[in-house]
């Protein structure tokens, strides 16, 4: 083989490569979003006017907890070498106060449904066995 045979085997492999690419590239997204639907099989429906509500309730939640509050935060302070204090960090540290006010706001748009007894088992490993008869 002589240069113009490599290069032009080079160009030939290359093209091939792309095309592959270009396939490959088609195989991952079928894949993503296969898994995506396999993720969300199992997930309730809800109507856009059931995701606005589920929205107007968190920011109600939101809504009711007291930002204001300085209890709610722990604060560092620093000092430039001009003697300029700043706030270094702040973090919200009742979390849970925030979680539980939007919470509750949710809940009230569901009811709870019954669940069955922790010690009743009947509706857990339900198999139907299935045979063939020629």
């Amino acid at each position: 083989m002589n240069a113009k045979d490599l290069e032009l085997k080079i160009s030939g492999l290359e093209k091939a490569i792309k095309e592959h690419d270009d396939a490959s590239a088609t195989f991952q997204n079928d894949l993503k979003s296969t898994q995506k639907q396999l993720e969300d099989i199992n997930k309730p429906e809800l109507t856009p006017l059931q995701f606005d509500r589920i929205q107007e309730a968190v920011e109600e939640g939101v809504g009711n907890f007291s930002f204001d509050e300085q209890e709610n935060y722990d604060k560092e302070f620093g000092m430039e070498y001009d003697g300029k204090v700043y706030l270094e960090s702040i973090d919200l540290t009742c979390t849970h106060e925030l979680v539980e006010k939007i919470v509750e706001q949710v809940h009230k748009l569901f009811t709870e449904a019954e669940c069955p007894e922790e010690d009743d088992n009947s509706q857990l490993n339900n198999v139907t066995h299935v045979e063939k008869v020629i």
